[in-house]
């Protein structure tokens, strides 16, 4: 078993990264400052040092070099925040394996700390060789020192006090088996919640299966979630595992749960009751061992009251429950987003993008971001894209967030509004000519764009709602959504 010491001054941090890798068999000892760490380097041997960069009484610096000096061949990670990373770079160049950014994602640091015991090992036996054929070819090993390009991870911790309670939250419920009922506006990432909270818990390494119950026809629901047996209807041609038979052994999120019909929720209540289920159509019963997450951005309680949820089965689901704060309430996390989702839009685009403007950054302070988290992040990649090289500047930035305070209009305005909308101008004499459009299709498509979102505002984001007072049906709202976050995306 791999021994591993943690530096850092964050004891609830300390905490919740030792429960972790204990829980993937690791030997771990905290310690709380630069002193009491290098005391216990000093007195046992360790195979991995987490050290983070700024600690109270000493620079991660200093104790990355006074551990080097004692035993070279250990693997020092060091931690650090994103203002730091040029820092950390020049650390590594001392005798550094990595560094990982802040805030810690448990997924993250294990990763690469399984990267770097393997790389270690690699290069302690760097006559390996690989055999192709009858020949002997060596194998060329990274260098312990290099850094790698991390593929970015799908969850962080803001500093925001709503983002501390949250995950502070997900820290306490994860390790049970309880029921988990996820509330929040559309955006706010509550698909990204219930994956951490699986991968934080014991079932870790078995399946997460998730099912959008939004965009299912009563019809269909059944089969998603327990399968069907061939024959069972028109168009089962062949037995399909359902979404429980999936996640035997794992966890299951059910989005927009509510959706579900009265008769549809009656068989999941049954399933949660007696732990076993039959397809569609079938005879055997299957037993069944799942860890239920389902999510809603209408309040379940109030639905059950209203007679369109069972009370039996949202007192099964009600074990616990997470309310996730909108982007809106989280100011101070904007900045840390952006840099999170410019990292993963840079590896995804293979863009060499520098950061942002400041005036790009006060622009995303103070916008309302109605889309939450969904909506920044498309944001993100759709300014990495239309930026070649240098800072992500304003004019590639849609229109709602360079101009938050504008009010839908028409004529020529209205026109230009909507050039923007599809191309990313910001120049109102970009049209041919140099004189405003009136491109009827496109000042159409933008009325219905604001028509939509106003509705959305207006019902807290619940799409069943939206799609009943615009009288679609579902599945055309989510087309339509889908379709606005491409073009803004």
């Amino acid at each position: 078993m791999k021994k591993i010491l943690i530096i850092d001054d964050d004891l609830d941090m300390c905490a919740l990264l030792s429960r972790f890798l204990v829980r993937n068999k690791y030997e771990v000892e905290v310690a709380h400052n630069g002193a009491k760490g290098l005391t216990k380097f000093k007195e046992s041997n360790f195979d991995v040092v987490l050290c983070d960069f700024r600690l109270g009484d000493k620079d991660g610096k200093d104790v990355l070099v006074e551990i080097k000096s004692i035993a070279p061949e250990t693997i020092v990670l060091i931690i650090t925040g994103y203002s730091d990373i040029k820092v950390a770079i020049d650390v590594i160049k001392l005798g550094a394996f990595d560094y990982i950014t802040k805030p810690l994602i448990p997924d993250e640091v294990l990763k690469v700390l399984n990267d770097a015991i393997s790389a270690n090992a690699d290069d302690q036996n760097p006559g390996a060789k690989a055999q192709v054929g009858n020949q002997n070819i060596n194998v060329a090993k990274p260098s312990a020192g290099a850094r790698r390009g991390a593929v970015p991870q799908e969850f962080m911790v803001g500093e925001a006090a709503t983002t501390k309670d949250l995950y502070r939250q997900i820290e306490i419920v994860a390790p049970t088996n309880y029921s988990i009922i996820l509330y929040g506006e559309s955006g706010t990432g509550k698909e990204v919640i219930a994956k951490t909270i699986h991968n934080m818990s014991n079932r870790v390494g078995q399946p997460f299966i998730a099912m959008d119950c939004g965009t299912l026809s009563k019809e269909l629901s059944g089969s998603e979630l327990f399968g069907h047996v061939k024959g069972a209807f028109t168009g089962a041609l062949t037995d399909k595992e359902g979404h429980f038979e999936l996640a035997n052994g794992g966890t299951l999120f059910l989005d927009e749960v509510a959706n579900l019909s009265y008769e549809i929720q009656a068989s999941l209540l049954r399933v949660i009751q007696e732990r076993k289920f039959k397809r569609v159509g079938g005879n055997k019963e299957m037993p069944v061992d799942v860890r239920i997450i389902v999510a809603s951005n209408e309040n379940l309680q109030e639905a059950y009251r209203k007679g369109k949820f069972r009370e039996d089965l949202y007192h099964r689901f009600n074990e616990f429950s997470i309310n996730l704060p909108p982007l809106r309430e989280r100011k101070k996390d904007i900045p840390l987003f952006a840099a999170f989702f410019l990292e993963k839009s840079k590896y995804e685009l293979e863009r060499d993008v520098e950061g942002f403007d400041e005036e790009v950054m006060s622009m995303f302070t103070n916008y309302s971001w109605p889309g939450n988290l969904r909506e920044f992040r498309n944001v993100v990649r759709r300014s990495v894209l239309l930026t070649q090289s240098g800072k992500v500047g304003a004019k590639t930035l849609p229109w709602e967030i360079t101009n938050p305070s504008a009010s839908p209009v028409s004529g020529n305005v209205q026109a230009r509004n909507e050039e923007h909308f599809y191309t990313g101008s910001n120049d109102a004499s970009d049209t041919e000519g140099g004189k405003p459009g009136y491109d009827l299709k496109v000042s159409a498509s933008k009325a219905e764009y604001e028509a939509i979102m106003a509705v959305l505002k207006e019902v807290n984001f619940n799409k069943t709602k939206a799609a009943e007072i615009l009288k679609i049906d579902r599945k055309t709202l989510y087309n339509k959504i889908k379709g606005y976050g491409e073009l803004n995306g």
